[in-house]
């Protein structure tokens, strides 16, 4: 297909039809309670994505674009430009984004290369180009400020979800480099000044803990509860990441489950001790890679045995008719089977 035909799908039919960006859309408390959150990260552009459509077929209520939603890896913002066209141009994912309400972040290759953190050169070309992209309105406070990070809230009061998306890219100070292991090059920082999320985005995380809800899913782009075993991940900067449990600590908040990318691989973490209650994060990755190595690195967090390293998709399923609503943690592959699977009642991630 010629450019001119991709940058014309982008500019014209692709956001003519898409959906309003969902993390724009004022909380009413008066929407039907969301019951069937999908997800997922890393899409290569220039591959078919036909698990766009598997997860259509799933009917989500939401759907969470978790990162490497184009393979850039440049800083030329034009090329990025024609990138994102190539996936406006896939029917699936059109199909997909006018379906239900999207939330997305952005990782290392589609914020412009690979484990990039603030020293990107084009940091804030490419933060205009993903918010048009995802067609965020022009008075939106993202455009307002340096980041991607939201949140939103859907469904009435005692039945409402949260979801907050972070921003690990746009801050992220410079991680530290040793001798390569099998899951990369990187170690535990411990420099206080090193941030993940930046002074801003700490404070809005804060104030967006501070609203009410039952259940809240906090979207990172790279793993959170993982260890570190080579691969970016929040325990590279451990100061960091107790920072955030401490947070969840000190707003008291319940109902807590992480998602992540990232890895091309699927696989649930889980830590019993960094919150008063077991946190969750359920990695899914990737949409159409499938994971090379076939070996998933150390990690003894691991709340199943089981790795899944083909395409594939996360579903979170929250049943509110429960007298103790049921939040089951799934991973699914391109024929939707369900390769993971964890049931969490809500009474079980409640502050002690």
């Amino acid at each position: 297909m010629a450019l001119a035909t991709l940058l014309a799908i982008w500019t014209g039919a692709h956001l003519a039809t898409t959906k309003v960006y969902a993390g724009d859309r004022p909380a009413t408390g008066q929407s039907p309670p969301v019951s069937r959150i999908l997800f997922g990260s890393c899409a290569k552009q220039d591959k078919p994505i036909p698990i766009f459509d598997t997860i259509l077929a799933q009917s989500p209520d939401l759907f969470v674009f978790l990162g490497d939603n184009i393979y850039a890896d440049t800083t030329d913002i034009a090329l990025m430009k024609t990138k994102y066209a190539r996936l406006a141009a896939h029917p699936s994912f059109a199909r997909l984004v006018n379906f239900c309400p999207i939330m997305a972040t952005w990782d290392d290759h589609d914020y412009g290369a690979n484990d990039a953190g603030a020293d990107y050169p084009q940091r804030g070309a490419s933060e205009k180009l993903f918010l048009d992209f995802w067609q965020a309105p022009a008075d939106s406070p993202r455009r307002q400020r340096p980041g991607i990070y939201t949140s939103q809230r859907f469904g009435p009061p005692g039945k409402c979800l949260q979801v907050i998306v972070l921003d690990t890219r746009f801050f992220r100070g410079p991680l530290r480099r040793g001798k390569r292991r099998v899951g990369g090059p990187y170690y535990p920082e411990t420099n206080p000044q090193v941030t993940m999320l930046g002074k801003s985005q700490w404070r809005w995380l804060e104030q967006q803990l501070r609203q009410p809800a039952e259940i809240r899913i906090i979207a990172s782009s790279i793993q959170c509860v993982a260890e570190a075993a080579g691969q970016e991940t929040w325990c590279n900067l451990p100061n960091e990441r107790k920072r955030l449990f401490a947070l969840l600590r000190a707003t008291r908040v319940n109902g807590v489950v992480f998602i992540s990318g990232d890895r091309h691989w699927a696989e649930l973490s889980v830590s019993d001790n960094a919150a008063s209650y077991p946190i969750y994060d359920l990695t899914s990755s990737s949409f159409n890679q499938r994971h090379q190595r076939g070996t998933p690195t150390a990690n003894r967090y691991r709340a199943l045995p089981m790795t899944f390293h083909q395409e594939n998709f996360g579903a979170i399923q929250v049943d509110w008719d429960q007298p103790d609503p049921l939040i089951t943690l799934r991973i699914h592959d391109m024929q939707a089977t369900v390769q993971l699977e964890q049931s969490v009642p809500l009474s079980k991630l409640q502050v002690r």
